[in-house]
């Protein structure tokens, strides 16, 4: 594979600091290079997610034994739409630094690939404690659109009336979920609701993450100039899970992923495409990097991903080590 492109303002030094620290079991030479393609992934994934796409597969040419280099693989894969690769480099990124990785972008990939089930099986596991709370928030409302993919509308609601629902509360996940809420409410037929939230989620986003003004425009037919130009009557506010206060997030996404339904189990693979079932078993051709090949992964895109699936978000490439800040989009908020 020829290496895409660099221009020679790419510095390695731009690499976040803890990746860096990650490359130095790489020959010095062979570190730089991987580097600047991994600064150049990060630069082009908003613009150019398919050149990016190239930079970062180099990059995982020349060490794929490196975790954090394929987590920065699959996160531009998943920007790009390549879905069966981002997941098959994202387990594999998994397997070789611990942790619970990105389980919200895994998630999202299994409903674009057409595999709900799966992706409400990655909310049940384990390692759903040890995320950080806006992480456990980004899996709750993959969860919800799970839930809305099986046309099961009232527990998709349901699993995100956690106490973070809150329209006072201004964390950074604030905007997305009342979004989140906004959005399945809608899909479940209470637009009056869905109205309120939505400027909810537009009065949160100060950081223009959603098109929550446009959302309202289009439901009320007027612009939204701020959010005191809407009024509504006395709320209706069935959320009881809100009263629980001090409720933990990841009791809520065990609660939400099965309530009360027994665990549907594996399901079937997608179609009869092996690439599709398992993406850990492909791999686009032969790695190059310094101590031979690692787990094998696939290049290949899934199918046309669920009409929803991978929106808005702020993932950077350059911070890969650092966990799902990185800059890739975060999973979708329907």
């Amino acid at each position: 594979m020829r290496a895409p492109v660099l221009d020679d303002a790419i510095a390695a030094s731009d690499l976040d600091s803890e990746v860096r620290r990650d490359l130095r079991g790489l020959q010095k030479e062979t570190a730089e290079t991987v580097a600047r393609h991994l600064v150049a992934a990060g630069s082009l994934v908003d613009d150019d997610p398919q050149l990016a796409l190239e930079h970062a597969r180099y990059a995982r040419r020349r060490a794929s034994r490196i975790a954090v280099v394929r987590e920065a693989s699959g996160i531009v894969a998943y920007h790009a739409g390549e879905w069966t690769e981002a997941l098959g480099e994202l387990r594999a990124a998994r397997r070789m630094g611990g942790g619970p990785g990105h389980l919200a972008l895994m998630a999202d990939i299994e409903r674009a690939l057409g595999r709900p089930e799966r992706a409400l099986e990655l909310t049940r596991g384990p390692e759903v404690a040890d995320l950080a709370p806006a992480d456990r928030i980004e899996l709750l409302i993959v969860a919800a659109g799970a839930r809305r993919d099986l046309g099961e509308l009232d527990a998709a609601i349901v699993g995100l009336q956690v106490p973070d629902l809150d329209p006072v509360r201004r964390d950074p996940w604030s905007a997305r979920l009342f979004y989140a809420y906004a959005d399945n409410l809608l899909a479940a037929g209470r637009e009056a609701d869905a109205v309120q939230w939505f400027v909810h989620a537009h009065d949160a986003d100060v950081e223009g993450e959603t098109d929550a003004a446009a959302r309202i425009a289009e439901l009320t037919g007027e612009e939204l100039e701020s959010a005191d130009d809407i009024t509504f009557g006395e709320e209706e506010y069935p959320l009881d899970d809100l009263s629980a206060g001090e409720a933990d997030v990841s009791t809520a996404v065990e609660d939400v992923v099965d309530p009360g339904s027994p665990d549907p189990g594996p399901p079937d693979p997608a179609g009869s495409d092996p690439d599709a079932s398992d993406p850990d078993a492909l791999d686009p051709e032969p790695v190059v990097d310094q101590g031979g090949s690692d787990d094998e992964t696939s290049t290949g895109s899934g199918p046309v991903p669920a009409e929803d699936a991978a929106t808005t978000g702020d993932t950077d490439v350059n911070e890969a080590a650092t966990g799902p800040d990185i800059d890739a989009e975060r999973p979708d908020a329907r």
